[in-house]
């Protein structure tokens, strides 16, 4: 009787035992993941694997990825580079053209002006989901190479690109601004909206072509950079950022160029006009804005946080 009791104390220590030291790793257990979290929080082994992946990338991944299509890029050979610039000067053509269509159906409504603006982001569209060569992306990806590994071959592949680029890019939207006159594809209303673009582009004291066209350089450069992080939105980024130079005001070489060219096409400038108030200033600005301000800016965060 008194055996069968000691035995059964003996298993119920024995229970208690073991459901101490249990409780105790679990313990350990929940401490260890709180450490490792960083937070404070149990977090388990899967979770902390649904961290990592839902966490966006670092900013010097975001450069590597930058820095190795601009590498690309740089590689390229002439023929597929004038090819790609040429196709995206087209295209880029319709931002005007949409934006034109809209405005002559938006005349009188309030706040035309902001509907209007979402036509300016279709070129765009466009040519980046397309893999066409831009000017603008190219004075950001391009760059990251050049400031990455500086050298005097670096730089002269970083001039040989932009100048490829930019004189295929011109062509294509000057052969666009053309057609737009001579093929009388639309109305006298839709060919006067055309005009009314135009004059609000030339408009511009060639200072704020410079200065509006660091805004829009700026912003395209950060198009890149987010695009960079995320293939889901890359849609919505483009259309954000895109929509905010049509609203803004903001210059941009290649859009401008259509516009600036049909005006001269159509009689109201003179090419010289179209070169000297226009594209060089907007160029300028345009390249400070994306190489320069921000290019500049990036690389050295991402220098500065790897040592």
């Amino acid at each position: 009787m008194h055996s069968d009791a000691r035995t059964d104390a003996e298993k119920q220590l024995a229970k208690d035992v073991d459901k101490h030291v249990v409780e105790e790793e679990e313990a350990d257990v929940r401490e260890t993941l709180k450490e490792t979290s960083g937070s404070g929080f149990a977090l388990s082994g899967g979770e902390h694997e649904t961290v990592e992946d839902n966490s966006p990338p670092r900013p010097a991944v975001l450069h590597e990825i930058i820095r190795r299509t601009g590498q690309q890029e740089l590689s390229r050979g002439v023929a597929a580079l004038a090819w790609s610039a040429l196709a995206a000067g087209l295209s880029m053509g319709f931002s005007f053209l949409a934006r034109a269509v809209l405005h002559r159906h938006l005349q009188d409504v309030p706040a035309g002006f902001l509907i209007e603006g979402l036509g300016y982001t279709f070129g765009f569209i466009v040519v980046i989901i397309a893999r066409q060569q831009l000017f603008t992306e190219n004075t950001l990806t391009a760059v990251l190479p050049v400031m990455t590994t500086p050298s005097w071959n670096q730089l002269g592949r970083l001039l040989r690109l932009w100048a490829i680029v930019l004189a295929g890019n011109l062509v294509g939207a000057t052969m666009f601004a053309l057609g737009l006159l001579k093929l009388h594809q639309f109305d006298a209303a839709t060919q006067a909206s055309f005009l009314d673009i135009g004059r609000e582009l030339m408009h511009n004291t060639p200072f704020e072509m410079f200065s509006k066209g660091v805004l829009a350089g700026w912003i395209i450069a950060m198009m890149v950079w987010m695009m960079a992080a995320t293939e889901q939105s890359r849609l919505t980024i483009i259309v954000i950022c895109t929509y905010l130079i049509a609203i803004g005001g903001f210059t941009h070489i290649i859009v401008g160029s259509v516009e600036a060219m049909y005006m001269v096409f159509a009689g109201e400038i003179s090419l010289t006009d179209a070169a000297l108030r226009f594209a060089l200033p907007t160029l300028a600005g345009n390249v400070v804005g994306g190489s320069l301000i921000f290019a500049l800016i990036s690389h050295a965060q991402v220098r500065s946080g790897s040592h």
